[in-house]
């Protein structure tokens, strides 16, 4: 195994460091692909057990304020595998957390106390937040058993002789914290999970993601499939061992100390067990007629590349991505999905018999890493749904202002962005506010990039136009090994820090993030 002290990741930055050790990536191993972790326990069947359906959650109450929802965050346990008792930590003690409903204009206003032995640090995912709101790395909610901790501002939230860097920016709360999201942008699909400096990784595997869905009138007013059969579909893998507790191998399974994990999957860690919403390789039956199916890859490390597997005319119609609806619907005979991206697409089963099935495989792996879920076509029914060929008008980007640039790139053992390490008090780009900038960003690796406090375009890859997958408002983007890739950027809703960063959650726990100050 390697293993970096973060005094050198961070030698020359001015920080004063103690001695926690960081694992860095499998520098000898030559490989910086994900790694999967295998199953001891006993798995079920694929298809045999039915999807749950994420209901929304209703808020507390709803004010002048905005709507009010309240969260524990607590260890708990699912019966994720049939016949096993599994320990999660969850928001509201659930695996996927609660599914959140937000409108356009009205403010969210989540109340979240912690009862974890851990801090953790809360990300709206595609959300347009003041910086504040956005859960930065360091700005952590500690439970009352870190208390001691939070009151010295360290920034990895370890204790002891473990204590590390001071953030002299960082926000730190204890048991309890108010996060506004003020919900000023259009109807998408959004998710929320932990974003704890150097343990997102491993906080995320336990169970701290949920879905959230803004809705506006643009949206509602379209013909498209709704109620029952808008499904939203979270993603995501995991592994068990032989007594059915999730499997990841963290330097200090406490995830007190110093933060890391083993060799194999410091490239990112994948699990054998593809989740559906909680559910391993779950069914739903279906009527045959068109569904609205919300698609969330919330998995660690894991690209999906999607596909039915019925006639030719069973395809998916992109109708949105990452920041909402798109112009005009797009068809699809597969979906590439890197992590943290979402895809809202249509599929019309009225073409299926009565009886049949059509089954969602994953062409990027094999065994049952390729298979995703089921559905069985129980019926047939009225569909007053339609997909229109017009959805939305969507400004184009047109780049006034700077030009930057940013190179995911691996230094021996160290992950990097523009040749330096995340640092969360000094900014590697200062973009201007209100401006048009033009960012190419170029991998050496395959890494999907993901930024904060504002949605970008693609405005191509190489020397070519953009990809399938790229149109629409985006937040995420899956860069290839070698790839170049030019984004229209316009922050202009806040000024301040926000994030741009590697969204493989190993990669960006060993320092794959840039801090980035809208000025």
């Amino acid at each position: 195994m390697i293993s970096l002290t973060r005094r050198n990741l961070l030698k020359g930055a001015g920080l004063a460091l103690a001695p926690a050790v960081l694992t860095a990536c499998a520098g000898n191993a030559g490989s910086t692909g994900p790694g999967t972790l295998t199953s001891k326990a006993r798995l079920p069947e694929p298809y045999t057990l039915p999807l749950p359906i994420l209901t929304p959650a209703k808020p507390v109450r709803s004010s002048a304020a905005g709507d009010h929802y309240e969260m524990a965050l607590k260890e708990s346990t699912a019966e994720i595998l049939p016949g096993y008792s599994t320990t999660i930590w969850g928001y509201d003690g659930t695996f996927p957390g609660p599914y959140l409903t937000a409108r356009s204009g009205t403010p969210m206003v989540l109340r979240q106390t912690n009862l974890l032995p851990v801090p953790i640090a809360t990300h709206l995912h595609g959300g347009i937040t003041p910086p504040a709101q956005d859960g930065f790395p360091t700005d952590l909610l500690y439970p009352r058993s870190l208390a001691h901790v939070a009151a010295g501002h360290t920034s990895h939230g370890h204790h002891g002789e473990h204590a590390t860097m001071h953030d002299p920016l960082a926000q730190v709360s204890t048991h309890q914290r108010t996060y506004t999201f003020p919900m000023q942008q259009r109807a998408a699909m959004l998710w929320y999970h932990d974003h704890r400096m150097d343990f997102t990784g491993a906080q995320v595997w336990k169970g701290l993601a949920g879905m959230c869905v803004v809705r506006d009138e643009e949206e509602e007013k379209l013909p498209l499939p709704r109620d029952d059969r808008e499904v939203p579909l979270f993603l995501c893998d995991r592994a068990f061992d032989v007594d059915g507790q999730l499997a990841y191998p963290a330097t200090d399974p406490t995830l007190l100390g110093a933060p890391g994990m083993d060799e194999p999957i410091m490239g990112g860690a994948q699990g054998d067990v593809i989740l559906v919403n909680g559910s391993p390789w779950p069914y739903l039956e279906v009527a045959a007629v068109r569904y609205r199916l919300r698609l969330v890859n919330a998995s660690n490390a894991r690209r999906y590349e999607l596909r039915l597997d019925g006639p030719a005319e069973s395809q998916f119609i992109q109708i949105g991505g990452d920041g909402g609806l798109l112009e005009a619907p797009i068809r699809h005979t597969t979906l590439r999905i890197s992590p943290a991206e979402r895809f809202d697409v249509i599929v019309d089963f009225s073409s299926y018999a009565v009886g049949s099935t059509v089954t969602l495989v994953n062409l990027a792996d094999t065994g049952q890493a390729g298979r995703v879920m089921r559905f069985h076509i129980t019926h047939r029914a009225a569909d007053n749904s339609a997909v229109p060929k017009q959805l939305s008008d969507l400004p184009r980007l047109a780049p006034e202002g700077a030009r930057r640039r940013l190179v995911f790139s691996r230094n021996g053992s160290q992950w990097q962005i523009n040749g330096k390490p995340f640092d969360p008090a000094v900014p590697h780009l200062r973009p201007a506010f209100g401006t048009t900038e033009h960012w190419s960003v170029l991998s050496v690796e395959r890494h999907p990039f993901h930024l904060h406090g504002s949605f970008f375009q693609v405005l191509g890859r190489g020397s070519s136009g953009p990809g399938p997958y790229d149109s629409g408002w985006k937040d995420t983007v899956e860069l290839s090994p070698g790839a170049e890739i030019h984004l229209a950027v316009r922050f202009d809703a806040y000024r301040g820090r926000y994030l741009a960063h590697c969204h493989n959650l190993e990669h960006e726990d060993m320092a794959m993030m840039a801090t980035l100050q809208v000025t």
